[in-house]
């Protein structure tokens, strides 16, 4: 059986359920629990999700001594720009048990974006991983360099900004802004077949007025196998908006929610929920207290998620290569425009006279909405497209840039 017919099979398994004597393995998503608001500041997780951590690992409450961080804390305080720092010893520790840095053989660096005063990093240290510091604000960079002296090689500190690597410009580029090929050679990482086990962990805080557009740019390269994603499957540990994340994992029919972000990050990759925090456990600069917080779109009665995205392993095949990516995104972004538009309406228009049968392909009924499509589907009607001698690729070009606006 080819894989596109296996896909097509599982597809309408999982849309319409088993036939009677057939044994069939059903793979759903797994809801993850997250700790209530009163162990939300706890040094240690609940035992429901350390089970999906390292609930196996015993080691003692991470502190940190305040008195060695004065500058630092000042700096944190006193910045004029709007940043989330982690502080707090209890939330350091719980990030600690969700990114598992116990993991060497598959985790032989851990990228931590944006450290500041360097609280959570001392707590990844502690574990005995290695960890690379990259920092955009120069002002935290000495208290974090005195920090990499004492770790005898454990750490490494660069100036640089994760969320403007590869920056589109033909000017000098200069720290800290970089290229992910300097920064992956600084760090003596190669590029590994796809299909190999995670190279490299990153944990950062999505900026609040940019995290929508951050995970498009991280998409685009994805599925293109560009920037860092040439070396491996880059693992992301982002604290994001709930708002956010909710769009991550909307399903079909949930025409508020369900955008293309949803359907592109699912196809490509394991979407799982670590933890939940309060915003407002977060140390802000002492400018964006109070007040000024709900000004800037931060507010402080919100809860931010750490989400870990994986790419998946099975994303590339013969029939769906890096080549296909834009390709595949654009058409997704084009039929989610309008999710309760019929799904025939597009395929028509890309593959004239042809709708009817690519919806019977799929074992879908004439009048379903795009809305109503599963991700899965969405990728296995892109197979199906591109091995039709009349499907005209630059249908899904030559409207995006009308379309697509109301997207982001």
């Amino acid at each position: 059986m080819s894989s596109v017919a296996g896909v097509r099979l599982g597809l309408c398994l999982f849309r319409y359920g088993p036939q009677t004597g057939v044994p069939v393995v059903v793979f759903c998503r797994k809801n993850h629990s997250v700790a209530n608001s009163k162990s939300m500041n706890s040094g240690k997780l609940p035992s429901c999700e350390m089970s999906t951590v390292a609930g196996q690992k015993q080691t003692k409450p991470f502190t940190v001594d305040f008195s060695e961080l004065r500058k630092e804390m000042h700096l944190a305080e006193s910045l004029r720009r709007f940043r989330r720092f982690v502080t707090d010893p209890g939330v350091a520790s719980n990030i600690v048990y969700s990114l598992d840095p116990w993991d060497h053989r598959s985790t032989p660096v851990l990228i931590e974006c944006n450290p500041g005063p360097g609280v959570l990093t001392r707590a990844l240290l502690d574990t005995g991983c290695n960890v690379v510091a990259l920092e955009n604000d120069a002002e935290f960079l000495p208290g974090l360099k005195r920090l990499e002296k004492s770790t005898g090689g454990q750490l490494k500190v660069l100036h640089c900004d994760f969320f403007r690597l590869d920056p589109w410009t033909e000017s000098i580029v200069r720290a800290p802004s970089m290229y992910s090929s300097d920064l992956m050679e600084q760090l003596n990482i190669s590029e590994v077949p796809w299909d190999m086990e995670v190279p490299v962990k990153v944990f950062g805080i999505l900026n609040h007025t940019k995290e929508r557009n951050l995970l498009w740019k991280f998409l685009y390269s994805l599925y293109e196998r560009l920037s860092i994603f040439r070396y491996g499957r880059i693992e992301f540990n982002f604290f994001m908006s709930e708002h956010l994340y909710q769009r991550l994992l909307a399903k079909p029919g949930e025409y508020q929610r369900y955008q293309a972000l949803s359907v592109l990050y699912n196809v490509a990759c394991e979407v799982q929920l670590l933890h939940k925090e309060e915003s407002s456990t977060f140390f802000t600069p002492k400018k964006f207290k109070g007040s000024s917080v709900v000004k800037t779109g931060a507010s402080s009665g919100s809860n931010l998620c750490l989400v870990r995205i994986t790419p998946r392993r099975n994303l590339f095949s013969e029939h769906f290569t890096p080549c296909d990516g834009k390709v595949f995104i654009n058409m997704v972004k084009q039929c989610l425009v309008k999710r309760t538009s019929k799904l025939i309406h597009r395929l028509e228009s890309w593959n004239p006279g042809e709708g009817e049968q690519l919806l019977q392909n799929l074992q879908l009924p004439e009048d379903i909405k795009t809305g109503d499509i599963y991700p899965e589907e969405y990728k296995l009607l892109f197979e199906i497209l591109t091995h039709s001698e009349d499907f005209n690729q630059g249908f899904a070009f030559d409207d995006v840039h009308k379309d697509v606006s109301c997207v982001y």
